[in-house]
């Protein structure tokens, strides 16, 4: 402590208050209870499932549903074969098969994810 500087400050605190004490619910409880706020944040989950969901199933509608277009409008494609396998039969049962099975790991994943949020801000972490 230098010279200059006045006497160090004392922080001073008392349990005896006059002001009113907040009630600590948890979210928990808010959601047990039904309220307003715990529907709040079940909705929130909810839709950020519901979004994810949507979300896979555009990308598979999209990948797939582009395949009979493709073939329709480059009829050469639709003729190729690979390993004497025609190209179509390889997309629509290899790829296609490994592209369902990739979106759905990835979605289980992401929701787990979602899931263990929600749950963290239930906990309060």
């Amino acid at each position: 402590m230098s010279p200059d500087s006045g006497p160090q400050r004392v922080r001073v605190t008392s349990p005896r208050t006059s002001a009113a004490r907040a009630r600590s619910v948890s979210i928990a409880s808010e959601i047990d209870a039904q309220t307003r706020l715990g529907e709040v944040y079940i909705t929130s989950l909810m839709r950020s499932q519901l979004r994810l969901a949507l979300l896979v199933v555009a990308v598979l509608g999209l990948t797939l549903g582009a395949l009979p277009l493709l073939f329709d409008l480059v009829p050469a494609v639709g003729r190729l074969a690979v390993a004497g396998i025609p190209l179509p039969w390889l997309l629509l049962s290899v790829v296609a098969f490994a592209e369902i099975w990739v979106l759905g790991w990835l979605y289980v994943r992401q929701a787990e994810r979602n899931e263990a949020t929600f749950s963290d801000l239930l906990d309060g972490r």
